[in-house]
């Protein structure tokens, strides 16, 4: 399997749209293959797309990334793993490990849940923010 973590000094890059390079991982099982880093030539989100289906991308594991973007790379059959930060290192162990979804490597303002249906749950849960109390008039009982 060939994972792809876009990078900025030796962390996942906080937006792939705009990333300049990847380091691509290949792994068998939990065991590092190969490693080598991968410049992305273009930012036009086809081109990105084919860019990483012609190293054989199988998971891209990134910060922010773009809806159209995110949709065309999982049309081409890329998964998406968005919204993730930390040391590359740290978060290529914790991918292989199966605890990528540690808070720890959850982008800030992510309130621990990956973009799959945020926003309702954002607005649902508060995402941490005080909410604010209706008069009791308006309360319903």
């Amino acid at each position: 399997m060939n994972v792809a973590i876009p990078t900025l000094e030796d962390r996942v890059s906080p937006v792939f749209d705009v990333a300049r390079a990847v380091v691509l991982v290949e792994l068998d099982g939990d065991q590092e293959l190969r490693r080598q880093t991968v410049p992305l030539h273009s930012q036009d989100v086809a081109r990105r797309v084919a860019e990483l289906s012609q190293h054989g991308v199988h998971v891209l594991i990134c910060g922010a990334i773009s809806r159209p973007l995110e949709a065309t790379l999982g049309a081409a059959g890329i998964r998406v793993i968005p919204q993730t930060c930390g040391p590359v290192e740290d978060v290529l162990r914790a991918f292989v490990a199966g605890q990528l979804n540690d808070r720890a490597f959850v982008m800030p303002g992510c309130c621990g849940r990956r973009r799959r249906g945020w926003r309702g749950a954002r607005q649902r849960a508060g995402c941490g923010r005080q909410q604010a109390k209706r008069p009791a008039d308006e309360q319903t009982p």
